[in-house]
């Protein structure tokens, strides 16, 4: 029987720097399976010193134990290294599910892009 290999589509879009900061646009399943990937992508982005991040989550169609982790473990990149990390969601669900977990208090979380990441764009690596 022949191999089968799988491919899905990446879940980050490729980082934009506006100004000082770095958008990141996450988007459908951040899961088990799409985790390590997420997780490797941030801490590229997350391994300068004062990391200025914004996760935009508009685009995210669901997010499991395994994408709240990656979330934890780039926030504590960010706050090892004197920066901020902002996640943007308009999903309503998302608040609850961070209030479910006990960290609806640990990220700032907005629901549209800062003003300070939405302008003139250059792509990061």
């Amino acid at each position: 029987m022949p191999e089968t290999t799988h491919t899905w589509p990446s879940p980050c879009s490729p980082a934009r720097r506006v100004g000082g900061t770095t958008v990141l646009e996450l988007r459908g399943e951040i899961d088990i399976r799409t985790a390590p990937f997420v997780a490797a992508r941030l801490d590229t982005l997350t391994s300068c010193p004062r990391p200025d991040l914004v996760l935009d989550l508009r685009g995210t169609t669901f997010i499991d134990c395994a994408g709240i982790g990656v979330l934890c473990r780039a926030r504590n990149r960010v706050l090892a290294r004197h920066g901020r990390l902002r996640l943007v969601s308009t999903d309503p669900r998302f608040p609850r599910i961070l209030r479910a977990v006990r960290l609806a208090d640990v990220f700032d979380v907005w629901t549209r892009l800062p003003k300070t990441a939405t302008g003139p764009v250059a792509v990061a690596g």
